[in-house]
């Protein structure tokens, strides 16, 4: 079985203004997407994530690099026979209803006016969307468009979904239906690939993330993976003073010290604790709490940042 997305040395490079400077917006990448995977592109804005996105979609000519769809090159129409995509600002025929531009969406995907019509009520329903259906597109708030469009992505059942910025303008319960749809694509087989400003929604679909900056991949891979490399540990000596601790660690294996009485609590590394606890150990000091905790991953994202360089602009 083919990935469902593949990205093989994949660049881009503008040319802007009178002298055509060039402007690299994608250094070259690579990474693929399963069948019955979510995988999340994340990176501050103007990483390189929407012209990763473009180029997926046969929107953008890459400078260098192949890119398919389920084994078929990008370039060939076939790639995107069952493909669902909503865009980070969707403007769909605002003179339409809702109902009658899933309509055309579900012609534009091939289907029979028996099976369009059918099709069409499913996907209302599944975004809550039915009881506004006759109203102009034009009379939808923010959240409802992004309802009418993630309608228009499911239509016809696909087996790849790509979502950029999915949840932006809705409520609270909009961003529940989205992770929901999300989760069901997946249990069906579906392949997503998203993109989000939002680490909660990262780590509670994502099966895997790559953490793009500067237009290149900086890491990739499980979040469990990524996450572990940040992993922290409280520890709490008791009976000592901050100079007795001090006294005995090197000062970068210490973050976050504070003093209760005669206890002192500090922050280290995963990467350090044994040769911390040795440490304290030989020093003659009680070492009564080691508890674990999991850098969240907007902090790997910003630590990846920080040593990266980059502005999170274009090159």
């Amino acid at each position: 079985m083919h990935p469902a997305v593949e990205c093989e040395g994949l660049s881009k490079t503008y040319r802007v203004g009178f002298l055509g400077r060039k402007v690299k917006a994608l250094l070259p990448i690579d990474f693929q997407v399963n069948p019955g995977e979510v995988f999340g592109l994340i990176g501050p804005n103007g990483a390189g994530k929407s012209t990763t996105i473009k180029v997926l979609l046969n929107l953008v000519m890459p400078t260098t690099g192949k890119a398919r769809l389920f084994g078929k090159d990008v370039h060939d129409p076939r790639s995107r026979e069952s493909l669902g995509y909503v865009p980070e600002a969707p403007v769909p025929y605002e003179h339409l209803s809702g109902l009658e531009y899933l309509q055309l969406q579900a012609g534009l995907a091939g289907l029979t006016a028996a099976d369009a019509k059918g099709e069409v009520t499913r996907v209302l329903d599944r975004v809550d969307m039915t009881r506004h259906a006759k109203l102009r597109i034009r009379q939808y708030s923010k959240g409802m468009t992004q309802r009418v469009m993630l309608a228009g992505a499911l239509i016809g059942k696909p087996k790849l979904v790509i979502l950029d910025e999915p949840t932006s303008g809705l409520d609270p319960l909009g961003r529940r239906l989205v992770r929901d749809l999300i989760l069901e694509l997946r249990r069906d087989g579906a392949a997503v690939l998203f993109c989000t400003h939002i680490m909660s929604d990262v780590e509670m679909l994502c099966d895997r993330v790559a953490l793009l900056i500067g237009g290149s991949i900086h890491k990739c891979g499980p979040i469990s993976e990524l996450v572990a490399d940040t992993r922290t540990h409280e520890v709490v000596v008791d009976h000592a003073t901050k100079e007795q601790v001090l006294a005995l660690l090197k000062p970068d294996d210490v973050a976050r010290l504070e003093v209760v009485a005669q206890r002192v609590l500090f922050h280290v590394a995963d990467t350090r604790l044994q040769d911390v606890l040795k440490a304290l150990l030989n020093g003659g000091l009680t070492v009564t709490r080691i508890q674990s905790e999991r850098i969240p991953l907007e902090e790997t994202f910003m630590a990846a940042l920080r040593t990266s360089n980059q502005p999170g602009g274009l090159e």
